[in-house]
Parts: C-alpha cells; sequence; structure tokens
C-alpha cells in the first residue's frame, strides 16, 4: 500500500466545541482547502466532525490516542495548563527515552504531548 495522505476522524456531538478548542486552545493550524473542522497536524490532517452515532463523551478514551510529538513538552504543557486544560498523567520519561504526558479534550478524548530526542 503506498498511502498519499493521511486523516484522522474525529467524531463528536459538539463538532463546533471541540473544533473551537482544537484552533484556540491547542492552537493546531486550521486547514480550509478541507472544510471547517479541518487541521494540519505534522504533514497529516485532524478533521472534527458530527456523526449520528455519536452521543455524549466517548466512553473509551484510551482506545486512540493522539499522539503529538512537540520540541518543548513542558512549554507546550505549561500552556495548556494555564488554558484549563485538563492533564491526566504527570510528565514521565518512557523506556524508549521519551517524555510523554496525557491530556483530554472537551469530549473526554485522550492526546498525548511527547518528546523525543534521540
Amino acid at each position: 500500500m503506498q498511502v498519499t495522505s493521511f486523516n484522522i476522524n474525529i467524531n463528536s456531538a459538539q463538532p463546533e466545541v471541540l473544533i473551537d478548542w482544537y484552533a484556540n486552545v491547542l492552537g493546531l493550524e486550521t486547514n480550509d482547502q478541507l472544510g471547517d473542522g479541518a487541521f494540519n497536524v505534522a504533514g497529516g490532517h485532524i478533521h472534527i466532525d458530527g456523526h449520528t452515532e455519536i452521543q455524549g463523551p466517548t466512553s473509551e478514551p484510551a482506545r486512540v490516542l493522539v499522539n503529538l510529538f512537540v520540541d518543548d513538552l513542558a512549554a507546550e504543557r505549561a500552556r495548556l495548563q494555564s488554558q484549563g486544560v485538563e492533564f491526566i498523567r504527570d510528565p514521565e520519561r518512557e523506556a524508549w527515552g521519551g517524555l510523554i504526558t496525557t491530556f483530554v479534550d472537551p469530549d473526554g478524548n485522550y492526546l498525548q504531548l511527547l518528546e523525543f530526542h534521540p
């Protein structure tokens, strides 16, 4: 398989709330060419959308983890905390050498900041 692009859809009962949060709190770059709720992320895309089968917050937030690699985990974590983002895992060094911390979006989905300098 030769994949030419990559997109993750995050569906929500409240897509406008998530779109605002991913743009204005998380600070992801919007991609107007792909429509409302599309964000550029390291060469791929995250798309926030509504879905008729989605009701309320996520019931299994650890099933899919959105990992965002950053250069300065401490700075990004502090910035997000100053905006009220809830972190559920303090920064920890993993066996593979990276630093990781986990937080939640307004629907309860888990996202992680990772810092890795091999």
